[in-house]
């Protein structure tokens, strides 16, 4: 069985430059936009649990912290303070970059990222000949993907991130992978991958998707969770606030 669980989960970036970066953003802006003895409280007392069959979208104004949240999960962030268990395997559908070595060939990406994502060796191996195949990346996968167009490294990236059987699935708005054949390819694949996670987040600005895929949802601001609820509920609530 998957869960997540977060308690009173804290999350503090300690930033350089006081003054300079306070110079620079426009006051009231998002939540970096003031801060006491150059700390951000980028989460703040955040809570839920989620299991099995749950679908969360997470909605917000941009600087919400919804992404941050997401990294955090993922294990990128850790807690500042606060006890956070996540029990499944996790696809990040987010930072698809990471991990990626630039001098590498794509055929040796996909080892290191298969590495990344939990897979043992002989189960990357397993699955090169198939993420090659749907990357259709054909001879450049064996060119360093410093080489690759921009287009080129997020199909392999996605086509990589998308070869395993997640638990738990973390999305981070549309994932816009190359051109119109590929993409319809890619959205076949993700939505495979979204019927068949055990547990699904979904940080999204569209309060249609957050209806139509999700079972909960959560509401934040400043780091913080406003409201959480039915998905009908929430983005009600939200979409009322935003009209004041």
């Amino acid at each position: 069985m998957s869960q997540i669980k977060l308690e009173d989960i804290n999350l503090i970036f300690n930033v350089w430059h006081e003054k300079r970066i306070k110079d620079i953003l426009v006051p009231g802006s998002n939540k970096f936009s003031s801060f006491n003895d150059g700390k951000v409280h980028a989460l703040n007392n955040v809570s839920f649990s989620l299991e099995d069959g749950d679908r969360l979208a997470i909605i917000g104004h941009n600087g919400a912290g919804k992404s941050t949240l997401l990294k955090l999960i993922s294990g990128i962030y850790p807690p500042t303070s606060g006890n956070l268990i996540v029990d499944g395997n996790i696809s990040s559908m987010f930072e698809l970059a990471t991990g990626f070595e630039m001098e590498q060939s794509g055929w040796n990406n996909i080892r290191l990222r298969g590495l990344m994502l939990g897979l043992k060796p002989s189960e990357i191996e397993a699955k090169m000949d198939e993420i090659a195949e749907f990357s259709e990346l054909g001879n450049y996968l064996n060119m360093p993907v410093k080489y690759y167009s921009s287009g080129m490294f997020v199909r392999l990236a996605f086509s990589i991130s998308t070869s395993i059987e997640p638990d738990i699935l973390l999305l981070d708005e549309i994932i816009a992978a190359g051109d119109a054949a590929f993409l319809e390819k890619a959205n076949a694949r993700l939505h495979n991958m979204v019927s068949t996670s055990k547990i699904m987040i979904l940080v999204t600005h569209s309060m249609q998707s957050a209806v139509d895929m999700c079972n909960k949802c959560i509401w934040m601001e400043a780091g913080k969770v406003i409201d959480s609820g039915a998905p009908e509920e929430i983005t009600r609530k939200y979409i009322e606030d935003s009209m004041k």
